[in-house]
């Protein structure tokens, strides 16, 4: 990845979710899972970013990545319905780091899952929620850290 790529691609990390602001305290900060209406309110938060950062043009590629963040390869993904190619790769890395950090942190009602848990759940959604080349990256990426422990698998598949 190009440096101006790697820069745009962080800054579009740090900003993904600045569409939240526009979204209500009491969806945000809900002690239990969002209802169905509420998860369409929050599903407006990348049109909410678009309309916040879209007309700085210096910020097209960065905001693309905030706007685009939960598209998905297959077409399920919002707030377009975008397939493949159509999601910038900006957008597609920063799906699955989201989606990863989302599952293993905690939340006010849940326990975020074990870092093993949500690097499987990544790798099953290959090619269908994420792009197949993200997730190889992220695959080798995981594989480097300290949370990658094969052991850890063996033991809840055994208590499961």
């Amino acid at each position: 990845m190009a440096f101006e790529d790697m820069n745009n691609l962080k800054l579009s990390a740090v900003l993904h979710d600045i569409g939240k602001i526009g979204i209500e305290d009491n969806i945000l900060k809900k002690k239990a899972p969002l209802t169905a209406d509420e998860f369409l309110v929050m599903k407006e938060h990348p049109r909410l970013g678009y309309e916040i950062l879209g007309h700085i043009e210096s910020l097209s590629e960065v905001v693309d990545g905030m706007r685009f963040h939960h598209e998905r390869p297959d077409g399920k993904g919002y707030p377009f319905g975008l397939k493949g190619d159509e999601i910038p790769v900006i957008a597609m890395i920063i799906s699955v780091a989201d989606t990863f950090d989302a599952m293993i942190s905690n939340r006010p009602y849940r326990k975020g899952l074990p870092p093993m848990i949500a690097w499987q759940e990544i790798l099953d959604n290959r090619g269908t929620q994420f792009s197949e080349k993200v997730v190889d990256a992220f695959d080798r990426a995981f594989k480097k850290t300290k949370m990658y422990r094969p052991e850890k698998m063996e033991k809840i598949k055994k208590a499961g």
